[in-house]
């Protein structure tokens, strides 16, 4: 979203008369010779909308304060140009984006957040479950790490589904061949770590991407790790 800078035309004699210094950076007070800092653009209604609270669903959301998730990871539709088939998702872990594949020569793009477990596994998969409001089981070796999680093990019937779970609103669950990788791309609550990596975790997305990630993606979709 490129800034356009206006010019206004003003009459000569007012401008001498108040002194007013016009530069295309910053502009001065009448009052004080202080510069004063142009002030951040507003965030765009469409993008007001797209990450305001969700009341219908199952544990209704909050809104997503955007002023704490950098502008390049929202969600938006790009030029994107690759030889995997439509429908594909595509994890880039070296800019931290998601892309699916669109028709046209597009994508969509979404920021995401990596932990461990999103650097440890690259090369291609399928999406073989999908789940709403997914439980969460940490892994041994987690538990091990961090023995308060005892309490959500599997052998304990894991944490339940809520605005809390470290899996957010959606899950998408990552096999090759038959067999789990223990890899997901699934929501986060904590939006503001979009963009950066963390100790745990696979593929986080702000829950309402992943909501809407998760609709546009059907069971059996390819997925490629780079």
């Amino acid at each position: 979203m490129n800034k356009t800078i206006h010019r206004r035309r003003f009459v000569t004699g007012s401008a001498s008369l108040l002194g007013l210094a016009v530069t295309g950076c910053t502009t001065t007070d009448v009052f004080s010779d202080k510069p004063v800092e142009p002030k951040e653009p507003s965030i765009p209604p469409n993008y007001v909308a797209a990450y305001g609270p969700m009341p219908q669903e199952q544990f209704p959301l909050p809104s997503v304060d955007l002023n704490k998730v950098p502008r390049k990871f929202w969600r938006r539709q790009i030029d994107y140009t690759t030889p995997y088939p439509v429908g594909t998702i595509i994890v880039d872990t070296s800019t931290f984006f998601l892309y699916l594949v669109e028709e046209g020569g597009t994508a969509m793009r979404y920021g995401v957040g990596l932990g461990r477990a999103g650097f440890s596994w690259s090369g291609e998969g399928r999406i073989a479950w999908k789940q709403e409001w997914p439980k969460w089981t940490p892994p041994a070796e987690m538990i091990e790490r961090e023995p308060e999680l005892e309490k959500w093990s599997a052998a304990n019937g894991g944490m339940p589904p809520g605005l809390d779970n470290p899996l957010g609103a959606r899950a998408l669950y990552i096999f090759e061949g038959n067999v789990d990788t223990l890899y997901r791309i699934h929501g986060s609550p904590e939006y503001w770590s979009i963009g950066t990596a963390v100790s745990s975790g696979c593929v986080r997305l702000m829950n309402q991407d992943i909501i809407d990630l998760y609709a546009r993606v059907p069971k059996g979709s390819t997925l490629i790790v780079v």
